[in-house]
């Protein structure tokens, strides 16, 4: 029996190889395109709570952008902190900054959502980004986006930034997620035609107006804690013409500061990404743990370590050549592999729990009810 299931993630894994580079060579750089410095106006959205150690430095970074034609909506969600303050004052330096202050949250609506689809009621441009409040933008990183998005005559581009984390271990956390989600999510299909599958990530989603509101706004989507994603995904299931492109040298982020917080941060939309099935919970746990670590406890055996060791080869090759595209992260993180793959499976295991523990999710200080996210996931 392990000798044929360790034969089937062999199988599994060439698969995924073949699938990967042939996928990776779709996925544009955004630093290899021109810059823009004129051109239609952009509106960016930014929606944030509670973000006051993040926020100022994230705005700043965007104002000393070399492209001109910018306004900047800043959307306080019922921030207990300075974030709205430091909101205020950021507006008070520059008349292209618009601040709408939110303090109550509409029924059937998630906060974050809620924010998004607010400031873009108040968008003056043709053009829509809807970014985090916490990602910090090099100067060239919208005049390429812009020159991107209008020569490929896009109607959405999302870019993935690059991740970093202040430790060792967190980094190894981190590149196994992206390891995961790449082979998982299959994000080179976004820019394939034909391909109904379609990607969105929070830091970059950039999206003409048009195709927004084509699409239904936020409100198609408002109890979707994975918001970015779905926008991306509902987009292209109605064919507007998408692409996601990679800018590690222009968008960078701090995932999160600790293993901790990202055991936290995964709680609202780990569930949600297995559709809030238990059935999709437990296939993902099996799955991870058969096809990734198992490999590693077999090695031990005489009758398996020949396969096994050929399964952990495999694994380091997609792995290496998954990181170094999606990644700023050294490759020799996989000697963590084992380890993270396990604290990869408690955090699915942990969510799931803490989910029907409370009866749905708590994010940014607000719960949201299961039974309402499960009658509106689609």
């Amino acid at each position: 029996m392990l000798t044929v299931l360790l034969f089937l993630n062999l199988l599994v894994w060439v698969a995924v190889l073949v699938d990967a580079s042939t996928g990776f060579r779709k996925l544009d750089r955004l630093e290899d395109e021109t810059e823009r410095i004129n051109g239609p106006l952009l509106s960016i959205i930014v929606a944030a709570r509670n973000e006051e150690e993040n926020i100022e430095s994230s705005i700043i970074s965007q104002l000393k952008q070399n492209y001109k034609n910018i306004e900047w909506i800043l959307v306080n969600d019922r921030s207990t902190d300075k974030t709205g303050k430091i909101m205020d004052k950021l507006q008070k330096t520059d008349k292209r900054i618009k601040v709408i202050h939110i303090r109550e949250l509409p029924e059937g609506w998630l906060g974050k959502n809620y924010a998004l689809y607010t400031g873009s009621q108040d968008a003056a441009g043709d053009l829509l980004l809807f970014t985090d409040a916490d990602v910090q933008f090099q100067q060239q990183a919208i005049g390429k986006a812009i020159s991107y998005f209008t020569n490929n005559k896009l109607e959405h581009l999302t870019a993935a930034p690059n991740l970093y984390g202040k430790n060792f271990f967190l980094q190894s956390f981190i590149a196994f997620f992206m390891f995961g989600f790449s082979y998982y999510k299959r994000p080179w299909m976004a820019n394939r035609p034909r391909s109904k599958t379609g990607m969105g990530i929070g830091a970059f989603n950039m999206i003409a107006k048009k195709a927004y509101h084509a699409f239904g706004t936020h409100k198609a989507i408002k109890m979707r804690p994975d918001d970015d994603l779905m926008l991306g995904k509902k987009m292209k299931e109605m064919g507007h013409h998408q692409r996601m492109v990679t800018a590690m040298e222009l968008l960078e982020v701090e995932w999160y500061g600790s293993l901790q917080e990202a055991l936290i941060g995964l709680e609202k939309n780990t569930f949600a990404g297995l559709h809030y099935r238990i059935s999709m919970v437990l296939f993902a746990i099996a799955g991870v743990f058969l096809s990734q670590v198992l490999p590693f406890f077999t090695l031990f055996s005489q009758d398996q370590i020949i396969l096994s060791a050929a399964n952990i080869l495999l694994l380091a090759i997609v792995y290496t050549f998954i990181i170094k595209r999606m990644t700023t992260f050294s490759p020799l993180l996989f000697l963590l592999f084992p380890i993270t793959a396990l604290v990869f499976i408690y955090s699915i295991i942990r969510a799931s729990f803490l989910t029907f523990k409370r009866g749905g999710i708590i994010w940014r200080g607000t719960k949201y009810r299961l039974s309402e996210l499960r009658e509106k996931r689609s």
